[in-house]
Protein backbone atom coordinates (compact mmCIF):
# COMPACT_ATOMS: atom_id res chain seq x y z
CA UNK A 1 0.00 0.00 0.00
CA UNK A 2 1.44 3.75 -0.92
CA UNK A 3 1.60 6.07 2.05
CA UNK A 4 -1.31 8.13 3.12
CA UNK A 5 -0.53 11.98 3.67
CA UNK A 6 -2.56 12.33 6.39
CA UNK A 7 -2.69 15.96 8.41
CA UNK A 8 -4.17 15.37 11.64
CA UNK A 9 -5.37 18.93 11.69
CA UNK A 10 -6.61 19.23 8.28
CA UNK A 11 -10.36 18.95 9.58
CA UNK A 12 -9.73 22.14 11.86
CA UNK A 13 -8.22 23.76 9.10
CA UNK A 14 -10.84 23.38 6.80
CA UNK A 15 -13.69 24.11 9.28
CA UNK A 16 -11.31 27.67 10.36
CA UNK A 17 -11.66 28.44 6.61
CA UNK A 18 -15.41 28.02 6.33
CA UNK A 19 -16.33 30.40 9.12
CA UNK A 20 -13.98 32.93 7.74
CA UNK A 21 -14.84 32.64 4.45
CA UNK A 22 -18.58 33.25 5.58
CA UNK A 23 -17.47 35.77 7.87
CA UNK A 24 -16.16 37.91 4.56
CA UNK A 25 -19.27 37.32 2.92
CA UNK A 26 -21.23 38.80 5.65
CA UNK A 27 -18.62 41.61 6.34
CA UNK A 28 -18.62 42.74 2.44
CA UNK A 29 -22.37 42.68 1.84
CA UNK A 30 -22.85 44.98 4.21
CA UNK A 31 -19.58 46.69 3.48
CA UNK A 32 -21.21 47.25 0.47
CA UNK A 33 -24.64 48.26 1.56
CA UNK A 34 -23.32 51.07 4.01
CA UNK A 35 -21.01 52.59 1.33
CA UNK A 36 -23.70 53.01 -0.63
CA UNK A 37 -25.68 54.60 1.88
CA UNK A 38 -23.02 56.84 3.43
CA UNK A 39 -20.95 57.28 -0.20
CA UNK A 40 -18.11 56.14 1.27
CA UNK A 41 -15.10 54.91 -1.18
CA UNK A 42 -13.62 53.78 1.95
CA UNK A 43 -16.36 51.69 2.82
CA UNK A 44 -16.71 50.60 -0.78
CA UNK A 45 -12.94 49.72 -0.90
CA UNK A 46 -13.82 47.48 2.06
CA UNK A 47 -16.39 45.71 0.57
CA UNK A 48 -14.38 44.68 -2.58
CA UNK A 49 -11.33 43.79 -0.10
CA UNK A 50 -13.29 41.73 2.07
CA UNK A 51 -15.09 39.95 -1.49
CA UNK A 52 -11.79 39.24 -2.94
CA UNK A 53 -10.73 37.99 0.82
CA UNK A 54 -13.86 35.62 0.45
CA UNK A 55 -12.89 34.18 -3.41
CA UNK A 56 -9.10 33.51 -1.77
CA UNK A 57 -10.60 31.66 1.05
CA UNK A 58 -13.11 29.42 -0.76
CA UNK A 59 -9.93 28.84 -3.43
CA UNK A 60 -7.86 27.97 -0.13
CA UNK A 61 -10.77 25.26 0.59
CA UNK A 62 -10.61 23.93 -3.08
CA UNK A 63 -6.72 23.36 -2.38
CA UNK A 64 -6.46 22.02 0.34
CA UNK A 65 -6.37 18.40 -0.64
CA UNK A 66 -4.41 19.18 -3.98
CA UNK A 67 -0.66 19.35 -4.28
CA UNK A 68 1.52 21.93 -3.34
CA UNK A 69 1.84 23.71 -6.99
CA UNK A 70 -1.76 23.66 -7.23
CA UNK A 71 -1.73 25.49 -3.94
CA UNK A 72 0.72 28.25 -4.84
CA UNK A 73 -1.25 28.31 -8.19
CA UNK A 74 -4.30 29.80 -5.95
CA UNK A 75 -2.18 31.80 -3.66
CA UNK A 76 -1.05 33.49 -6.81
CA UNK A 77 -4.99 34.31 -8.17
CA UNK A 78 -5.26 35.27 -4.56
CA UNK A 79 -2.34 37.77 -4.85
CA UNK A 80 -2.84 39.43 -8.45
CA UNK A 81 -6.86 40.10 -7.19
CA UNK A 82 -5.37 42.00 -4.37
CA UNK A 83 -3.07 44.10 -6.85
CA UNK A 84 -6.40 44.14 -9.27
CA UNK A 85 -8.46 45.43 -6.30
CA UNK A 86 -6.23 48.02 -5.33
CA UNK A 87 -6.10 49.69 -8.56
CA UNK A 88 -9.78 49.46 -8.75
CA UNK A 89 -10.20 51.46 -5.62
CA UNK A 90 -7.51 53.83 -6.30
CA UNK A 91 -9.88 54.70 -9.67
CA UNK A 92 -13.02 55.19 -8.22
CA UNK A 93 -11.33 57.11 -5.19
CA UNK A 94 -10.02 59.89 -8.19
CA UNK A 95 -13.78 59.73 -9.56
CA UNK A 96 -15.06 60.67 -6.27
CA UNK A 97 -12.30 63.73 -5.99
CA UNK A 98 -13.12 64.66 -9.29
CA UNK A 99 -17.35 64.65 -9.36
CA UNK A 100 -17.64 64.97 -5.14
CA UNK A 101 -19.02 63.11 -2.52
CA UNK A 102 -20.48 63.35 1.20
CA UNK A 103 -19.65 60.58 3.62
CA UNK A 104 -21.62 59.75 6.47
CA UNK A 105 -19.22 59.71 9.40
CA UNK A 106 -21.69 57.65 11.51
CA UNK A 107 -22.20 55.26 9.19
CA UNK A 108 -18.75 54.55 8.62
CA UNK A 109 -17.50 54.35 12.13
CA UNK A 110 -20.34 51.92 12.77
CA UNK A 111 -19.67 49.57 10.09
CA UNK A 112 -15.93 49.66 10.94
CA UNK A 113 -16.41 49.00 14.47
CA UNK A 114 -18.57 45.91 13.65
CA UNK A 115 -16.28 44.77 10.68
CA UNK A 116 -13.04 45.44 13.14
CA UNK A 117 -14.67 42.48 15.84
CA UNK A 118 -15.20 40.28 13.30
CA UNK A 119 -11.77 40.61 11.48
CA UNK A 120 -10.28 40.17 15.29
CA UNK A 121 -12.32 36.69 15.40
CA UNK A 122 -10.89 35.54 12.08
CA UNK A 123 -7.25 36.25 13.63
CA UNK A 124 -7.83 34.56 16.57
CA UNK A 125 -9.36 31.11 14.55
CA UNK A 126 -6.84 30.96 12.17
CA UNK A 127 -3.88 31.88 14.60
CA UNK A 128 -4.53 28.92 16.27
CA UNK A 129 -3.75 27.02 13.32
CA UNK A 130 -0.84 24.92 13.44
CA UNK A 131 1.71 23.97 10.23
CA UNK A 132 0.31 26.86 7.85
CA UNK A 133 0.35 26.07 4.02
CA UNK A 134 0.75 28.83 2.14
CA UNK A 135 -2.79 29.42 1.36
CA UNK A 136 -3.79 29.54 5.42
CA UNK A 137 -0.79 32.05 5.39
CA UNK A 138 -2.28 34.64 2.85
CA UNK A 139 -6.02 34.33 4.81
CA UNK A 140 -4.16 35.42 7.96
CA UNK A 141 -2.28 38.35 6.13
CA UNK A 142 -5.76 39.33 4.68
CA UNK A 143 -7.46 39.52 8.09
CA UNK A 144 -4.66 40.89 9.38
CA UNK A 145 -4.34 44.31 6.33
CA UNK A 146 -8.31 44.31 7.01
CA UNK A 147 -8.54 44.36 10.77
CA UNK A 148 -6.30 47.39 10.06
CA UNK A 149 -8.47 49.11 6.93
CA UNK A 150 -11.26 48.73 9.58
CA UNK A 151 -9.25 51.28 12.35
CA UNK A 152 -8.52 53.62 9.38
CA UNK A 153 -12.03 54.21 8.34
CA UNK A 154 -13.12 54.39 12.05
CA UNK A 155 -10.93 57.34 12.33
CA UNK A 156 -11.78 58.60 8.99
CA UNK A 157 -15.51 58.99 9.71
CA UNK A 158 -14.76 60.66 12.84
CA UNK A 159 -12.65 63.55 11.19
CA UNK A 160 -15.24 63.34 8.11
CA UNK A 161 -18.08 63.81 11.18
CA UNK A 162 -15.94 66.71 12.60
CA UNK A 163 -15.19 68.83 9.68
CA UNK A 164 -17.67 68.17 6.93
CA UNK A 165 -15.26 67.00 3.86
CA UNK A 166 -14.58 63.95 1.95
CA UNK A 167 -10.63 63.80 1.84
CA UNK A 168 -10.49 61.49 4.91
CA UNK A 169 -12.46 58.98 3.30
CA UNK A 170 -10.44 58.91 0.34
CA UNK A 171 -6.94 59.46 1.78
CA UNK A 172 -8.20 56.46 3.74
CA UNK A 173 -9.40 54.61 0.81
CA UNK A 174 -6.54 54.57 -1.16
CA UNK A 175 -4.55 53.47 1.74
CA UNK A 176 -6.69 50.51 1.86
CA UNK A 177 -5.40 49.87 -1.43
CA UNK A 178 -1.98 50.40 -0.58
CA UNK A 179 -2.25 47.76 2.12
CA UNK A 180 -3.97 45.57 -0.62
CA UNK A 181 -0.90 46.10 -2.91
CA UNK A 182 1.32 45.52 -0.33
CA UNK A 183 -0.87 42.47 0.71
CA UNK A 184 -0.79 41.33 -2.52
CA UNK A 185 3.06 41.52 -2.92
CA UNK A 186 3.72 39.77 0.02
CA UNK A 187 1.61 36.58 -1.09
CA UNK A 188 3.25 36.41 -4.65
CA UNK A 189 6.81 36.41 -2.96
CA UNK A 190 5.34 34.13 -0.16
CA UNK A 191 3.96 31.60 -3.59
CA UNK A 192 7.32 32.22 -4.68
CA UNK A 193 9.87 30.83 -1.85
CA UNK A 194 7.76 27.92 -1.48
CA UNK A 195 8.74 26.84 -4.81
CA UNK A 196 12.24 27.10 -3.36
CA UNK A 197 11.39 25.31 -0.50
CA UNK A 198 9.86 22.44 -2.16
CA UNK A 199 13.28 22.42 -3.98
CA UNK A 200 15.10 22.14 -0.66
CA UNK A 201 12.71 19.60 0.70
CA UNK A 202 13.01 17.26 -2.62
CA UNK A 203 16.68 17.31 -3.21
CA UNK A 204 17.42 17.02 0.90
CA UNK A 205 14.91 13.68 0.37
CA UNK A 206 17.10 12.50 -2.87
CA UNK A 207 20.20 12.92 -1.21
CA UNK A 208 19.39 11.53 1.93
Amino acid sequence: MGELDVDPSAADKRRTLWIVLWLNVAIAAGFFATGYVADSNALFANGVDNSSDAIVYALSLLAFTRSRQWKRGAARFSGVALLIFAGGVIVDAVRRFLQGSEPGGITMMGMAAIAGGVNLLSLHLLSRLKDKDVNLRAATTFSFNDFVSNGGVLLAGIVVMLTGTNWPDLIVGVAVAGIALYGGIEILRDAHMDVHDEEGTVHGSKQA
